[in-house]
């Protein structure tokens, strides 16, 4: 078998084993096998095959992995409306359970339930916001 058609194999074995796994790694390292395609086609030794495989694949993977994965994973002041919400800090503004109570939020006043339904937590206490459920706010007690 000629060695462009391995590392042709090889890119494609790569690229669909990255649709499974989504990490960026090893769709990056299909893109150096696929640019080493033309190398092999042209009669290059081996070593010079694996040596551009390698540097194409140190490169992609040191400098353009992190800025793919920056891209795909959203940052807390990407986040917006409700999902903002989660993981703020509220402070209870009357008593708070399992069935209800109130809490402040960024200025605003919120229907709030206790994450721990068994929980009981007093007016005044600072809360982090687990969870919005339509309008009402899933708080548990900062400790």
């Amino acid at each position: 078998m000629d060695p462009w058609l391995i590392w042709l194999s090889t890119a494609a074995i790569l690229f669909l084993a990255e649709i499974f796994t989504l990490t960026a790694a090893l769709g990056l390292l299909g893109v150096a096998a696929l640019l080493t395609v033309p190398v092999a086609a042209s009669g290059l030794a081996l070593p010079w095959q694996f040596l551009v495989f390698v540097l194409v694949a140190t490169v992609s993977l040191l400098f353009v992995r992190p800025i793919a994965l920056r891209h795909l994973t959203r940052s807390q002041e990407d986040r917006f409306g409700v999902d903002a919400l989660v993981g703020t800090a509220a402070y209870s503004v009357s008593e708070v359970t399992g069935d209800g109570g109130r809490v402040r939020i960024g200025g605003e006043e919120w229907t709030a339930r206790a994450y721990d339904e068994t929980q009981v937590i007093p007016p005044g206490t600072t809360v982090d916001v687990i969870e919005i459920r339509g309008a009402t706010a899933l708080v548990y007690p900062r400790e």
